[in-house]
């Protein structure tokens, strides 16, 4: 299972590099578009659809959807960058989306009647694979060599191997037992550090070779370090929570050793809103690079 897992996570850098840096952004949304929609076809798996006809159904309205988002932010294949506010007005929908399920978390297992419903867990789908595309294609589109779709992706890497370590070593104060029992608040404050470090290198790097930073530019970056771990932790417990609610170990089996793609981005899908947010707030001159 091991090496299965490392084979599986080495080609995906692979293909994260590949595509992040030699597609045109243009291309990049499409690619994105269908990964987003192999991921509502696992999402139908939550809602509890048991037949291909209905997953299908699923994914094609979430198809539709984004074919709109491609027209509403005028994402072409000759435009160098899409439409900035429309972007930020879906992703500050889908931060409010993560706020709320941070409330539900919380409340877990007595707040059940409340969100276990077929149509409030697809609609759940929507507000998180939708903005999830949309952020991931305003940062390809921000800077099209892809270092800032990379500096997502291993900031929130960090955060899950920093918690992964620390809580072996060191966990022993429960953080959700009944959602997820290995995790462990050591592990949380072991997946800060890292990611707290890391993002401290970017800063210097995007100081240093891309954009001049000023103090209270560069005190708010350090902050995101907390956004990226406190929502890499909300999205981690709400997919547990959504399969414990369908008694399902993986929400697919598409990657070996590592269950379906919800599973291997869980995490990132509920950072990518508070990620961006910051960046087109705090760094409005990233489109002029």
């Amino acid at each position: 299972m091991l090496k299965q897992r490392i084979i599986t996570a080495v080609i995906l850098l692979l293909g994260l590099i590949l595509a992040t840096t030699l597609l045109p952004s243009f291309n990049f949304a499409i690619l994105l578009a269908l990964v987003v929609l192999l991921g509502s076809w696992e999402w139908g798996g939550f809602i509890g659809l048991t037949d291909n006809k209905s997953r299908l159904g699923y994914s094609a309205t979430l198809a539709i959807m984004l074919v709109g988002l491609f027209f509403l932010l005028k994402v072409t294949p000759e435009a160098e960058s899409i439409d900035s506010l429309r972007a930020s007005l879906i992703l500050g929908l889908g931060l409010l989306f993560w706020l709320v399920v941070s409330l539900i978390l919380k409340d877990y297992p007595h707040n059940a009647e409340q969100w276990n419903d077929k149509s409030k867990i697809a609609t759940m789908g929507l507000l998180t694979l939708l903005p999830t595309w949309v952020g991931i294609v305003q940062l390809k589109y921000l800077l099209e060599q892809g270092y800032l779709v990379f500096a997502l992706v291993v900031m929130v890497a960090a955060v899950d191997i920093g918690a992964y370590f620390t809580g072996i070593r060191f966990g022993h104060n429960k953080l959700a037992p009944q959602l997820s029992p290995n995790k462990s608040w050591e592990g949380v404050w072991g997946g800060l550090s890292l990611c707290l470090l890391l993002g401290l290198l970017l800063i210097w790097a995007l100081h240093t070779y891309l954009l001049k930073l000023g103090p209270l530019q560069i005190g708010l970056l350090i902050l995101l370090s907390l956004a990226v771990t406190f929502f890499d932790v909300i999205g981690d417990l709400a997919e547990s929570m959504l399969k414990r609610n369908r008694h399902i170990k993986d929400s697919g089996a598409l990657l070996p050793g590592h269950g379906g793609i919800l599973d291997r981005v869980d995490g990132l899908i509920a950072v990518v809103p508070s990620f961006v947010l910051t960046l087109l707030l705090v760094l409005p001159d990233l489109g002029d690079l």
